[in-house]
């Protein structure tokens, strides 16, 4: 039943609409149908992923006071707990809003993986709804030269885990910002730093062993997400200031 729902819900549309780009805007390009679908997906959830953002801001704005709760009722946690949740109420803050693009935006990932894990072979355009035209056999180049059905692409891998790190610098900044003043936790802080590197790393190694063609999803993807995070930062400093 699961499996009926992802792959009617998740694959199949996106399998069509990958094989309706490369027949039109792509010019037969998969490279460039992966890279207008991605914009797309990412356009679509701009809204939801906002949203996030600006939660993630107002938890980090929360942070010192939160660590004041912490410490003052460090011998009580059923009242830290209270008060950390009573806290949350008080400025509007859903802790967990900033999950929800995360998940909307994991069977898209597995449902890529499958339509390129596929190859788009012959027998996989039976998937194709009835009232899109079959291209028959789809070429796998990017730009005539790079092969997205191929793993181990390391030009890819590490554009990927480069913006990543670009990425969460962004985030542990504008971290470290906020809390500036605030009673430290050096093993929160240690632990923020190591994920600067640690989470660019573990995409790298993914985007390397995946196909090419996700490697480039993770890049397009990546790119998009620091340019709304960076738009987000801005406007929401700008209302601040006001």
């Amino acid at each position: 039943m699961l499996s009926v729902l992802f792959n009617e819900a998740f694959y199949r549309p996106l399998f069509n609409a990958l094989v309706v780009l490369y027949q039109t805007a792509a010019f037969y390009d998969l490279g460039v149908a992966i890279i207008i679908l991605t914009v797309l997906l990412r356009l679509a959830l701009w809204p939801l992923a906002s949203k996030a953002l600006r939660s993630q801001k107002e938890l980090m704005a929360l942070q010192p006071e939160i660590k004041k709760i912490q410490a003052q009722y460090k011998d009580n946690k059923d009242e830290q707990m209270k008060r950390v949740m009573a806290l949350y109420k008080e400025k509007k803050v859903n802790p967990l809003s900033g999950f929800l693009p995360i998940f909307i935006q994991l069977p898209v990932l597995f449902a890529l993986y499958r339509v390129f894990f596929a190859g788009f072979k012959e027998e996989s355009l039976v998937a194709l709804y009835g009232f899109i035209p079959n291209p028959g056999a789809m070429h796998h180049l990017f730009l005539g030269i790079i092969d997205l059905a191929a793993t181990h692409n390391i030009v890819f891998a590490v554009m990927a885990g480069a913006l990543q790190f670009y990425q969460s610098r962004i985030t542990l900044r504008d971290q470290l910002a906020r809390q500036k003043g605030a009673p430290q936790n050096d093993f929160a802080a240690h632990m923020s730093k190591q994920m600067v590197y640690m989470m660019p790393a573990v995409i790298a190694f993914t985007a390397y062993i995946l196909p090419t063609g996700i490697a480039l999803y993770l890049v397009v993807s990546t790119l998009f997400s620091i340019l709304q995070q960076l738009h987000v930062f801005k406007t929401a400093r700008k209302e601040e200031t006001k």
